[in-house]
């Protein structure tokens, strides 16, 4: 399949060469084939069956998380990632062209499209979590695990990936590890989940310093009956 760029026509790998090269994986790491898992089938189906007739191209998104899910189960080491065969799987399943399952991959981070660590830590650098410090946070990462911003560590356990803002200003700084949120940091207590997560155990999500979802670090400022009530104090 070519691309044309200008005046430069370019082969699908050699654009991603070109244009994609820092976060498409390179083909001596490309499997050479990907097929869902007899679970995933059925949910496949079930996917697909939640978008009108006709309007099948909706169900991308859900089944790229499917695939990176399932690399996650069964990759020896480290974490889910998707690669180019189950793109055109993908593809093939909703009959669509590759490169509209290639454009929807490649635009959202969300996405892994090369190898990636067990714990891959997406630390939020944006403005709200950089006023609150995140430039210690990253630097305490990168000081624990010996990797740069960017990078996987050899034994395949972390990889450290800048993020745009995940709406969590109220907790910041705050990163996200996998799945889930880890908030109110200090360069101290990051060093502290490294440590844990070096040792295969996951701390508890949320806030790291005792506060409540992100309620005011002192308790709720209004509806303090109901949040009593709730018992959320």
């Amino acid at each position: 399949m070519d691309i044309l760029k200008g005046s430069i026509v370019l082969t699908l790998e050699s654009y991603y060469d070109f244009a994609m090269k820092p976060i498409i994986a390179p083909e001596k790491d490309q499997p050479k084939s990907f097929s869902f898992s007899k679970k995933h089938k059925k949910l496949i189906k079930e996917i697909i069956a939640r978008y009108p007739e006709g309007k099948q191209k909706s169900a991308i998104m859900p089944l790229l998380d499917l695939v990176q899910r399932q690399m996650s189960e069964t990759t020896k080491k480290g974490g889910g990632w998707i690669p180019r065969a189950a793109m055109d799987e993908i593809a093939n399943r909703l009959d669509v062209s590759p490169m509209k399952v290639y454009e929807v991959a490649t635009f959202y981070t969300m996405y892994n499209l090369r190898p990636v660590g067990k714990y891959n830590i997406q630390c939020c650098t944006t403005t709200p979590c950089w006023l609150r410090g995140s430039a210690d946070i990253v630097k305490a990462a990168e000081k624990e695990l010996g990797i740069k911003m960017g990078q996987t560590s050899d034994d395949m356990q972390f990889t450290l990936t800048e993020v745009e803002c995940m709406g969590a200003c109220v907790n910041a700084p705050m990163i996200q590890i996998n799945d889930d949120y880890f908030e109110d940091l200090t360069p101290e207590v990051m060093q502290s989940l490294i440590s844990n997560m070096k040792k295969n155990k996951l701390p508890e999500k949320g806030p790291q310093n005792g506060r409540c979802n992100s309620m005011n670090i002192e308790g709720p400022t209004s509806l303090e009956a109901e949040a009593k009530k709730a018992k959320v104090v």
